[in-house]
């Protein structure tokens, strides 16, 4: 497994961390616990991590220097993929080695994918969890580079098999790659029940200092402009004297500017008080925040899926989102919350406004929309990987022509 650009035990909610990264961790770790050998080869980052680490009997993590800035751009780590690819080689022929499969994750990863994948022979399966072209598209922040948008055609045009989260990614795939639909399967994202389910919400909230307030609802993810979180902080205002108490979960120094844009334009439309910032959380301490909120809001203008959304349901708490990525398949109305159609603050502000009003039987609910997601379990997840991996080994043209 290939993520370069950015380690799947890096702190979450920061610039380059996010979904991507438990996604490889989770589904790599179900792997090993179906007796699969797995090695996930990365970067060198702050803090440091050993160059080998066991992250349980069948799963490694191998960090591979490249370059001496360790908060490089990820596109200036394109010069560096050749020196990563010939680390990756190194270890193989040290380690004696033999690779049934290549996973990549992301375009870079692709990139060293695809030149490992012919000279080991072996089939090369891609993820590539968001695409440049339809960031682009959006028109928010800076426009990715034309490098990146070629390099995902060269990585989608050469893989055996292409990876996407759901339907609307596999089109955009499709589309702006020119990959064959055939070769573009879709496999959910996943989300890990045994750690994201109901924590008691009074206790919680006594601890997150929550307990003056009434209706609470939480963002959790990168604090940046494709998140719609301006559009929330809007959806607020409109809420006037019933607006709920916001949690922004997410964000590190990258995201100052943001933050203080975000913190300016609370104070300018009268919300301020009425929402924190809470910084980085740790993935083992999000249940806490989930529980505590009365509904967690998803205002994104581009999802590749939202994960936020299964652990968010995971742990009973409904959801409200835009119409992106996943939210579709996972987002039912009136059960696990309200999908709608944009993130216009007044679309969000009466959603938001519709969750809060509903009594419920919350034990019930909880219940409800745990059973709902289950069928999202890692270990489901992997199966459906397996067998993808299954029938990318088979119609390896090297197995065809022997």
């Amino acid at each position: 497994m290939l993520s370069v650009h950015s380690c799947p035990l890096g702190k979450l909610g920061g610039r380059d961390t996010g979904g991507m990264n438990v996604y490889v961790r989770e589904l790599a770790l179900e792997l090993g616990r179906k007796r699969h050998k797995v090695d996930i080869f990365t970067r060198t980052h702050q803090p440091e991590h050993e160059e080998l680490m066991d992250l349980d009997g069948n799963v490694r993590l191998v960090h591979l220097g490249a370059g001496d800035d360790d908060e490089m751009p990820k596109v200036a780590l394109y010069v560096h993929l050749q020196g990563l690819t010939c680390g990756v080689e190194n270890f193989r022929a040290r380690e004696g080695l033999h690779y049934d499969i290549l996973h990549s994750h992301y375009w870079l990863s692709g990139l060293v994918g695809r030149q490992l994948g012919s000279g080991w022979n072996v089939p090369h399966v891609t993820m590539f969890h968001t695409m440049g072209a339809a960031k682009n598209r959006i028109g928010l922040g800076e426009d990715e580079t034309e490098l990146r948008i070629e390099s995902e055609r060269e990585v989608a045009l050469g893989c055996d098999r292409i990876i996407a989260a759901t339907e609307r990614e596999r089109d955009e795939l499709a589309r702006f790659s020119g990959a064959a639909p055939d070769r573009i399967s879709v496999v959910p994202c996943g989300v890990n029940p045994e750690l994201f389910q109901p924590v008691d919400r009074v206790l919680t909230r006594s601890k997150l200092g929550l307990s003056e307030h009434g209706k609470v609802i939480l963002y959790v993810g990168r604090i940046e402009r494709l998140k719609g979180l301006s559009r929330l902080v809007e959806a607020l205002a409109m809420l006037g004297a019933a607006a709920p108490f916001l949690m922004i979960v997410g964000g590190d120094e990258h995201s100052e500017s943001e933050v203080r844009s975000l913190e300016d334009m609370a104070c300018k439309l009268g919300v301020r008080e009425h929402m924190t910032f809470c910084g980085r959380v740790a993935q083992e301490e999000l249940p806490a925040f989930y529980s505590a909120a009365d509904a967690c809001i998803i205002p994104s203008y581009y999802e590749s899926f939202g994960m936020v959304a299964l652990e968010s349901l995971a742990c009973g708490t409904p959801v409200v989102a835009t119409d992106v990525g996943g939210m579709r398949s996972v987002v039912r109305q009136d059960v696990t919350g309200y999908l709608v159609r944009d993130n216009s603050p007044s679309l969000l502000s009466e959603a938001i406004a519709r969750i809060l009003s509903v009594e419920e039987d919350r034990a019930q609910a909880i219940q409800t929309r745990r059973s709902l997601v289950a069928g999202y379990s890692w270990g489901n997840i992997a199966n459906l990987i397996l067998r993808e991996y299954q029938e990318a080994f088979d119609s390896y043209p090297a197995r065809v022509s022997s």
